[in-house]
């Protein structure tokens, strides 16, 4: 079947569910968006009500590497960061722009393009200019730079999915892991091929008109296993989860659902382990983490207490026809609040 050519249909309404063609483009500005009290809101409430973000991970034994580019209209957010697993280095960078500017995120998550820019600091994502490759491109003034190229061959089968928000709102993310990559990373003089530390990538596309206030918890993996298979996963609790989950595992390009997933760990010590378990029983991994990227803001509108963990999996994944034991396999797991 075809992608989903738009998400919010001619009566201003989003379509709900999952995807498994996609969707081509976000056209939150036709959404009917209404107040609590259902009346309309104007033209412009919807252009500074719909948040956007893209985040991709490059995950090896040898490089783990985080970008992201935040668009909540009021304010714009990058950042990037590295960790290098044998040496324990890590390096974080981190951008705002007051009103977006020089921010721009594409309403279409399977070929658009997404741009940041901030003096001598540049950030940009190109999913649209060849054809099955997504380009993440990041340069830094002080030198560090990344050129990535993650492949999406049409043989992939990302997790789509839109979800209710609150009483009015909704939210659409795509996302994909375990994706082959190629290209480059240099960071303190130190080169890094990425197809030789056989790095893999994983892909988070969202939109929408989110709650006010807002938590999740969240969970990434993507490696090989022994046998030379790709292996990852997006599992999520506390966004999303109105009726459908954006909770999957990939087995190479196979796409396999998992249901709700429950993260238990301990906030005032977050460096302690995780247990993540789904409800369906595929799921049941511990999450010993080894470092962490935080950021905490409490504007007058806006507010964030965000934690990205990075660190390693172990435990099993029981899935259709087969029992997978996994062992120190680096991902990451992330607990953040949010009002925006």
């Amino acid at each position: 079947m075809p992608a989903l050519p738009r998400l919010i249909n001619a009566a201003g309404q989003p379509s709900y569910g999952l995807f498994p063609d996609g969707v081509e483009e976000i056209n939150y500005l036709d959404f009917d968006l209404r107040t609590v009290m259902d009346k309309p809101r104007s033209q412009l409430a919807k252009r500074f009500g719909c948040n956007q973000f893209q985040f991709i991970s490059l995950l090896s034994p040898e490089l783990i590497v985080g970008v992201a580019i935040v668009d909540l209209k009021l304010v714009s957010n990058a950042f990037v960061y590295l960790f290098d697993p044998r040496t324990r280095r890590f390096d974080e960078f981190s951008f705002l722009q007051p009103l977006a500017r020089n921010t721009y995120i594409d309403p279409r998550p399977g070929d658009g393009a997404a741009l940041f820019a901030k003096g001598a600091n540049r950030i940009s994502v190109d999913a649209g200019s060849e054809p099955g490759v997504r380009h993440l491109r990041v340069e830094l003034s002080g030198g560090t730079w990344i050129d990535a190229r993650i492949n999406e061959a049409p043989s992939q089968q990302p997790l789509s999915v839109c979800t209710r928000a609150g009483y009015a709102g909704w939210v659409f993310t795509r996302k994909t892991a375990a994706r082959c990559c190629t290209g480059s990373v240099s960071w303190h003089g130190q080169q890094f091929d990425l197809r030789q530390i056989d790095a893999l990538a994983a892909v988070d596309w969202t939109a929408g008109f989110m709650r006010r206030e807002t938590f999740w918890n969240w969970g990434s993996l993507s490696c090989r296993l022994p046998d030379g298979r790709r292996l990852g996963f997006n599992l999520a609790a506390g966004v999303n989860e109105t009726g459908f989950t954006e909770n999957g595992l990939w087995l190479d390009d196979q796409l396999i659902k998992v249901d709700m997933v429950d993260f238990q760990f301990d906030r005032s010590a977050p460096l302690s382990p995780w247990q993540l378990r789904s409800a369906d029983g595929q799921i049941d991994l511990q999450f010993a983490p080894a470092g962490s990227r935080q950021e905490k803001l409490n504007a007058l509108l806006l507010a964030s207490n965000f934690k990205q963990h990075f660190g390693q999996y172990s435990g099993v994944l029981r899935l259709p026809g087969e029992t997978l034991q996994i062992t120190d396999a680096w991902g990451l797991v992330e607990d953040h609040y949010a009002r925006w």
